[in-house]
């Protein structure tokens, strides 16, 4: 039998048919503070929910008090994108007041062209930390592997721009070992910039035979977003970070977070980011709705460890503030 949620509020073992118990025991309910979830169907549940008719009154106020602390913890969104189409919709007020509605305390932010990050950041230098995105315009995502140029660009913006990381880049196996990507992984290395990728196992394989030490944040828990294969990239390159955009569903399907998950951010805790991905207009207008799904399953995991995952493990590896001015 396994034994699962040891840590946030008191969780049952899971049971199946032939377990020796009551079948379906629940795991811990979301958001639920004050101890054992309790099956519905269980012999005499109403007549004990009624004797306990006493203690309702304070498990709804603690209930109540819990989810108000949930919905306000600040977030640190490590991946989101404001390019042409979201630039003529939405100006830098908007997307500040935005970030500040939904307590986004800083924010990761890269574009198509680039100068719409750089602007953002002049408005908010101080929530804003801007990744050069290397697509100058949107045909660039499926051939800047072949531009020969591009490395002496991406110098160029890292001497003369704000920029404190690079990506994201899209790259998968077959173009591992593009002349070009491998230029723009020493550039990285050598700036001490992470590189946000999206991309599949061989392609952070290839990067850390290129620069060992180089910081990577594999975006949507990479390609194949399976935690034993993540437990086995993260055990094997210690500057691998794991960015969690887009990955509601499979985390907490139907908003429940799931064992192997749970198990992973307490076995990793400080290697996790979180993040909306704004790869559309649509996302932006939907924010406040993605980044409460990942609150519900924030909630769900050890305080300590959620407040690494929500915020403390960005902080420490992006120290956003002014820093450097767009030319």
């Amino acid at each position: 039998m396994k034994q699962v949620r040891q840590a946030t509020g008191g969780c049952a073992e899971r049971r199946s048919p032939g377990d020796g118990g009551p079948e379906g025991v629940s795991r811990c309910a979301t958001n639920n503070p004050v101890g054992r979830a309790i099956h519905l169907r269980q012999p005499g549940f109403v007549a004990m929910l009624l004797s306990m008719s006493n203690h309702l009154l304070p498990l709804l106020t603690a209930l109540l008090f819990a989810t108000a602390v949930h919905a306000e913890r600040p977030l640190f969104d490590t991946h989101l994108h404001y390019n042409e189409a979201d630039a003529r919709a939405f100006t830098p007020e908007q997307i500040v007041d935005i970030l500040e509605r939904q307590h986004i305390q800083h924010a990761v932010v890269t574009s198509t062209p680039p100068q719409h990050a750089a602007r953002l950041f002049e408005h908010d230098p101080q929530r804003i930390v801007p990744f050069l995105g290397i697509y100058r315009q949107a045909e660039d995502k499926q051939n800047w592997h072949q531009d020969a140029l591009l490395p002496d660009y991406v110098e160029q913006q890292l001497e003369d721009g704000p920029w404190q990381g690079i990506g994201e880049l899209h790259i998968f196996a077959q173009h591992r070992h593009s002349p070009v990507f491998h230029q723009l992984v020493n550039l990285a290395a050598r700036h001490e910039l992470p590189l946000l990728l999206h991309s599949d196992p061989a392609v952070i394989d290839i990067i850390y035979e290129i620069e060992p030490g180089v910081t990577v944040i594999w975006a949507h828990a990479g390609t194949y977003p399976y935690p034993d294969l993540l437990a086995d990239y993260l055990q094997r390159y210690r500057r691998l970070y794991i960015d969690l955009s887009v990955r509601n569903e499979r985390i907490a399907p139907e908003g429940m977070l799931g064992d192997e998950w749970y198990n992973l951010f307490l076995r990793y805790p400080e290697r996790f980011l979180v993040g909306v991905d704004t790869f559309s207009m649509q996302r932006w207008q939907e924010y406040g709705k993605v980044a409460g799904a990942i609150r519900n399953w924030l909630s769900q995991i050890p305080p300590d460890v959620a407040g690494r995952v929500a915020f403390g493990n960005a902080k420490v590896l992006f120290r956003p503030g002014p820093g450097k001015t767009a030319d």
